[in-house]
């Protein structure tokens, strides 16, 4: 039985978009503050997030700084920058700087916990759902998109590849929400072109494989 695809009758310019949605793209991105920076409501904390992801790639990546050495380095700079304003108020007759604590509630912590773990459930669910073929677009899909990622992974660091998702994740939604009806056009057409050889395949080749007699089940 060949998978389903988007199919448009017409085949003409006027192709219908693949992404029927029913919420925003902000809404889709789980809303909040997250959200609005990876869509650039805010383009000056956007681009501070950008430009301190390339910091730590390059500092990584390209420089091969340590983890550990560098936290021990910041962690050395910051008491070093207390101990010299501590002294120096003293010498001034001024009050000595105040350091905001951050304190992490427990109730905090849980629903953190609770949030990644039913993100995981959903994700192995999903998974597993895929691997049992029931959807064979799917299937294919996700093969597909994990040998490309093989293939990236193979020829570049793991602190490239997750700058390069972090470059992904921080762009692409813009992009498609400025570039929404070229991009879902576009993508219309490729399913159409998916379908079309997919058709070609499962009547050249697949038709031909032999296959034994389909067996009735009587109650």
């Amino acid at each position: 039985m060949p998978p389903h695809f988007p199919s448009n009758p017409d085949h003409g310019p006027h192709v219908t978009g693949p992404f029927h949605r029913h919420k925003s793209i902000h809404r889709i991105l789980g809303g909040g503050k997250a959200a609005d920076v990876l869509l650039w409501k805010n383009r000056n904390v956007s681009a501070g997030v950008l430009a301190g992801a390339t910091l730590t790639w390059f500092l990584f990546d390209v420089v091969e700084y340590n983890a550990v050495p560098l936290l021990c380095q910041i962690a050395i700079f910051a008491m070093l920058a207390i101990f010299i304003a501590s002294n120096a108020a003293q010498l001034f007759d001024r009050a000595p700087p105040r350091i905001p604590q951050v304190v992490v509630s427990e109730h905090a912590f849980r629903e953190m916990a609770l949030t990644i773990h039913h993100k995981l459930e959903y994700a192995a669910s999903l998974l597993y759902d895929i691997a049992c073929g029931k959807d064979l677009k799917k299937f294919l899909m996700v093969v597909g998109s994990l040998l490309l990622l093989s293939v990236i992974g193979g020829s570049c660091s793991f602190t490239s590849l997750l700058y390069l998702g972090f470059l992904c994740a921080h762009t692409l939604p813009v992009l498609y929400q400025h570039y929404e009806t070229e991009v879902d056009h576009l993508v219309a057409r490729g399913g159409q072109d998916i379908k079309k050889f997919y058709e070609k395949v499962d009547s050249n080749l697949l038709n031909k494989i032999p296959r034994g007699p389909v067996k009735t089940k009587f109650r």
